[in-house]
């Protein structure tokens, strides 16, 4: 079933920009990350951008991505009614021009309420040709954020290495606005996609305020955004909120932070849920001809589930605080 959230999601990036707060959109790549996220939000008051790409989808509906939009989306409405939170989702990184047959599927499928869509790896001319396209293609169904410039690091299947990433000009960003009607633009300002330490990251807040000097100049409205936002520190986000950006793509640390919660669980438990040496790692038997069995205190899925939820809950309210938009909930309005 529909959506028709687009219109509050246009609403609240508007009032994010004018309160100078803004909103990590999370990339799901898990159910249990989908419920943390709901939960860390709501216990902030916080509306919640959620993202997905065409890889998640396909997770999400067992190899066919848009049974899995539709699971996604099922999911959500569901989720975000009983937690109280007002939660839209964003399809990410729509790659064109081979992804518009995606794009149109995720649109058609009442899904989303706005689509990433990237043509950065192509030349300018050829970006705000295929830009417009999708722009022309999905109407006033969703909204639309598009990239210029390039940014290094790994995102999905595709790998941007560090010579071949450049900064976004502010007066191609007015042109490339002018031309293509996009609703959001990602901006080129330092960042990186991915695992960042060890990086020195030239992450630049002066040239985000200048492009989005130069967009209000031009009376374009447009929200930017950063992606690759895992690895900035909390002072550049402070200061990349003040310069116009209002969305920050956050997705590595969500799975590091699956990954290392379920490790030191099962790490702490492992005694019940391994045999110990001297018995037969009898599985096919369930371990019936020994003394020993395995403890399903620990071993039931629900439990390391539940342990994941609460962690990504506690990182998602800390970084609705962080970026301001803790207690400035929509829904209060409605």
């Amino acid at each position: 079933m529909p959506r028709n959230t687009t219109a509050a999601l246009d609403e609240c990036y508007e009032r994010a920009r004018k309160g100078s707060y803004g909103f990590f959109a999370s990339n799901v790549t898990h159910f249990d990350v989908l419920v943390g996220l709901l939960r860390g939000s709501a216990s902030v008051d916080s509306d919640l951008v959620v993202q997905l790409g065409r890889e998640e989808a396909a997770f999400f509906g067992d190899g066919d991505p848009a049974v899995g939009l539709d699971v996604f989306g099922a999911a959500l409405d569901s989720l975000a009614q009983r937690h109280g939170v007002e939660a839209f989702c964003n399809v990410d990184h729509v790659h064109l021009p081979e992804g518009f047959g995606f794009l149109e599927a995720a649109v058609d499928s009442g899904v989303p309420d706005s689509v990433m869509v990237d043509a950065s790896a192509e030349p300018f001319e050829r970006n705000v040709e295929l830009t417009a396209e999708a722009v022309d293609r999905v109407g006033d169904d969703v909204l639309v954020e598009a990239e210029l410039g390039r940014i290094a690091g790994v995102e999905g299947t595709t790998e941007t290495p560090d010579d071949e990433a450049f900064y976004t000009d502010p007066a191609d960003a007015v042109e490339f606005v002018d031309r293509t009607g996009c609703d959001l633009l990602a901006v080129s300002i330092g960042t990186q996609h991915g695992v960042a330490s060890g990086r020195d990251l030239d992450v630049r807040p002066d040239l985000a305020a200048d492009i989005d000097d130069a967009l209000r100049a031009a009376g374009h409205e447009t929200p930017l955004v950063v992606h690759g936002a895992s690895g900035l520190p909390d002072e550049r986000i402070a200061e990349l909120l003040d310069a116009g950006v209002c969305k920050f793509n956050k997705n590595t640390r969500y799975q590091y932070e699956f990954a290392r919660t379920t490790a030191d669980f099962y790490r702490d438990h492992a005694d019940a849920v391994r045999p110990p040496a001297d018995v037969e790692d009898d599985r096919a038997g369930f371990f019936a001809d020994s003394d020993w069995e395995p403890d399903k205190t620990f071993f039931h899925p629900h439990v390391v589930s539940g342990t994941v939820r609460d962690r990504i809950a506690s990182v998602m309210s800390d970084l609705c605080e962080l970026t301001g938009s803790a207690g400035e909930t929509m829904r209060s309005d409605r």
